[in-house]
């Protein structure tokens, strides 16, 4: 499972620019003339087998040692940039090359000089992709939602940063709190699963954005974070699991309790997805968490949630029951292999030869609905996803169980799911929750189930992560309510919460 859907050109990472090639023809006795390549340009993808666009824009411009130089930014994962290692320029022909992400990009400026006609390729797979001249300014407003919050906030907001000195690395996000000297009751937002900055931004939205937001409108501090290894954040995210995860929630507790504006007895988690995995673990390993709040949480091991979804998002997008069943098989084959070969390399051979096998005997449909492009290669994407399966994170989250950590949870739990969501389907993983819950004792816990919404908390038509990213909904009103309301009524005591500004703007409905 992972919640920012796996697209071509995930990028995870600010980078500085780098490159060099080929730019405008240089004269004895004049400057150059500038080449026609400089400047923004703009358009997107269809992504395989996932419904979903990713736009991309470059910026191209002149290198101080000559040539062009470039950085891609991608509009749709939080606007994260990464470099482009070179650029060659041969008259109206254009090469980039970001080997990082295993991306290239071919083109051929128009006669008019304002669209460049090519193609993108990542991990063998060949997408075609028209960039278009555009400005910084009409890239920065195609990205907005109509919930981002604008400045100036009615509240205090900072970028921060702080250790988390078991694991040798310092995180960086930003904290938010109500006009005022407080203290007031914090909660730590921990992101979904892959690579997540502070906003937990994917497919144009900003999720944690447009919730701290909304929370910080109701009297509570709050701070959001890069994961290790995202943004500002250090460390290294490729190895680490939900368990290591907790360790950097855990050293956001420690950092809140130091500030004189957050009261120290009133820290709370408030985690999305695996985030909702990981807030139990951090909870059961500190008495300084005074209560946790699962969105659209796990209740039970990956592996079950894997067969529910991978159905559920077959089915939503059209595949037929055959498809279906088979992909289902295919699943359990690999999973197989992860569970019986503790040996990674091994494991990593075994997979990439039972992927290849099974995408040569697939038909057409099947391999679109494993996000295999016609002309794509299949021994890179077996490669591929070989590697994706037989991750540390992976091994972890396939088989952990939260149940028997649930059952040690002693402090308040507000668990919340949409009846969409087709991630983490809200009746099983709810109902075994609760059952953990009450197994361990536990009584101060409340459980909804939100009818028409979505994985996001977006209200949605179907609930297919295709829809994500046409909702223009980032966060319903309604959920933030629910989630704000419990934990003002959870931690009230003490320190009463000023009465709010008005509510977060709520947006359209969708077609």
């Amino acid at each position: 499972m992972r919640d920012a859907i796996v697209v071509s050109a995930v990028v995870t990472a600010l980078a500085p620019w780098a490159g060099a090639g080929v730019g405008g023809q240089e004269v004895e006795g004049r400057s150059p003339e500038p080449s026609p390549f400089v400047g923004q340009w703009a358009g997107a993808i269809e992504v395989p087998g996932a419904g979903v666009t990713l736009r991309l824009r470059f910026h191209v411009e002149e290198a101080d040692g000559g040539g062009l130089q470039a950085v891609m930014i991608s509009v749709d994962q939080g606007n994260a940039r990464v470099p482009v290692q070179t650029v060659e320029a041969d008259g109206r022909d254009l090469a980039m090359a970001l080997p990082a992400i295993a991306v290239s990009f071919e083109g051929v400026l128009s006669e008019d000089g304002t669209t460049i006609d090519g193609t993108f390729t990542q991990a063998g797979q060949a997408l075609p992709l028209v960039l278009e001249r555009s400005t910084e300014a009409e890239a920065e407003e195609a990205a907005r939602r109509p919930q981002d919050p604008e400045e100036p906030f009615p509240y205090h907001a900072e970028d921060v940063s702080y250790p988390n000195p078991g694991e040798g690395h310092s995180l960086a996000g930003t904290f938010t709190r109500p006009p005022g000297d407080g203290p007031f009751p914090a909660v730590l937002l921990i992101s979904g699963s892959g690579p997540q900055d502070r906003n937990e931004a994917l497919l144009g939205h900003r999720p944690f954005l447009v919730l701290s937001d909304h929370l910080t409108r109701s009297g509570l501090a709050v701070l959001r974070f890069d994961d290790r290894g995202v943004g500002e954040s250090g460390g290294d995210f490729a190895s680490a699991t939900s368990a290591d995860f907790a360790s950097d929630a855990l050293a956001g507790v420690a950092y809140l309790k130091t500030r004189a504006d957050v009261d120290a007895a009133k820290i709370g988690l408030a985690g999305h997805s695996e985030g909702g995995l990981v807030a139990p673990m951090a909870a059961v390993r500190s008495s300084d968490v005074a209560f946790i709040v699962l969105m659209a949480g796990p209740g039970v091991a990956g592996e079950r949630i894997l067969y529910a979804q991978g159905a559920l998002i077959a089915r939503a997008s059209g595949a037929s029951e055959e498809a279906i069943a088979k992909n289902m098989e295919r699943q359990r084959a690999i999973f197989d292999v992860v569970r019986s070969e503790p040996d990674t390399a091994a494991a990593a051979r075994r997979i990439e030869a039972l992927v290849l096998a099974q995408l040569e005997e697939a038909t057409e449909e099947e391999r679109s609905q494993a996000g295999v492009a016609e002309d794509a290669s299949l021994e890179q994407v077996a490669s591929t996803q070989a590697a994706q399966v037989n991750s540390p994170w992976f091994r972890y989250f396939l088989f952990h169980d939260p149940a028997p950590v649930l059952e040690q949870v002693s402090v308040p739990v507000l668990a919340v799911n949409g009846e969409k969501d087709l991630q983490v389907p809200y009746e099983e993983n709810l109902r075994e929750i609760e059952a953990a819950l009450q197994r361990g004792g536990n009584t101060r816990y409340e459980v909804h189930a939100l009818p028409d919404h979505n994985h996001l908390f977006q209200r949605a038509e179907t609930g297919a992560p295709s829809e994500y990213q046409e909702i223009e909904e980032t966060w319903s009103v309604e959920s933030m309510e629910l989630i704000a309301q419990w934990i003002v009524k959870t931690v009230a005591g003490s320190t009463t919460p000023p009465e709010p500004p008005p509510p977060s703007k709520p947006a359209p409905r969708d077609k």
